[in-house]
């Protein structure tokens, strides 16, 4: 008896042990990915940052020698300029259109899942196909667009070669690869508001416009406060698709943070000064964040 009350007690805590584990060992590979490619190299580049590195040599300690160096960096401080300019232009506009194209694409009308699908198709491809499928399209002497405003008598544009032009370009670019993103996460927020609120409204004689900000614009506040924050951290980390597009031109005109940062690393083979670059972007990135959060309440519909 003694022996069977023994084995229950210890069959008991061997099943209690296997619930408390069970949930952590489901986190475990995404916590072991995050770890690897998020937590470790963070970690590494405020280390790397600390020290004269270059990749090559052994590490030499120099503490805030890097960051007072970027003090005096102008060529930092003008990609930073750029990089913020560019994120100022393109997050606005990628919050506006994928808001409108969705709220256009929530509606009742024909053809609706090709229109979705169509506007999301360009997600699928590759910043650097879609930085070389614009060149194509805006190249000076090949490009298709300068071909169409000759033939209607407009004199060709040069998109890739004017500063101003250059950096239109990559904002075209950048809203026809990722608005279609943006769209399916507003259309998701927009499904979730209950339809009883606009037919209230409409029974109380309300208008469109009255409706989009009394109701759709609260009620999508969390969705909102999400986009807000992608679009802002995709637009400081974007790289790929201006290398293909404009190689950083004309000069440096395009030349935005993360470039500059792969250029200080590794063509100068200065990593250390190229950590403190990374360290500074990233408190940039966790400021915004932190500032929307507080203005948005956490997203919160108070």
């Amino acid at each position: 008896m003694h022996v069977t009350a023994k084995s229950a007690k210890n069959s008991y805590r061997i099943t209690k042990f296997k619930r408390a584990i069970t949930p952590y060992l489901f986190v475990l590979p995404n916590v072991a990915i995050f770890a690897t490619f998020i937590v470790i190299p963070a970690i590494l580049g405020l280390v790397y940052s600390l020290n004269e590195y270059d990749g090559l040599n052994d590490m030499e300690f120099i503490g805030f020698e890097n960051y007072r160096e970027l003090l005096s960096d102008t060529e930092f401080w003008q990609a930073m300029g750029r990089t913020f300019l560019y994120a100022g232009t393109v997050v606005p506009l990628l919050f506006a259109c994928s808001l409108g194209i969705a709220m256009l694409l929530v509606q009742e009308i024909r053809f609706k899942s090709l229109f979705r699908a169509v506007f999301y198709w360009p997600v699928m491809i590759s910043f650097i196909i879609v930085g070389l499928t614009w060149k194509w399209i805006f190249g000076s002497s090949f490009g298709i667009l300068n071909y169409a405003l000759e033939q209607v008598g407009i004199p060709p544009v040069g998109w890739l070669t004017d500063p101003y032009w250059a950096k239109m370009s990559v904002v075209i670019a950048t809203l026809w690869s990722r608005i279609g993103f943006y769209m399916v996460i507003f259309i998701a927020g927009l499904q979730a508001i209950p339809t009883d609120y606009y037919e209230a409204a409409r029974i109380d004689g309300a208008s469109r416009s009255r409706i989009f900000i009394g109701i759709t614009l609260p009620l999508l506040k969390p969705t909102s406060l999400l986009v807000l924050i992608l679009t802002l951290i995709d637009a400081f980390k974007q790289y790929p698709l201006m290398f293909a597009l404009t190689s950083g031109g004309p000069g440096k005109e395009t030349t935005y943070m993360v470039q500059y940062i792969y250029q200080t690393g590794f063509e100068k083979l200065e990593l250390g000064l190229a950590s403190a670059m990374s360290v500074i972007l990233f408190a940039i990135i966790g400021l915004f964040t932190f500032i929307q959060f507080r203005l948005a309440r956490g997203g919160s519909y108070e």
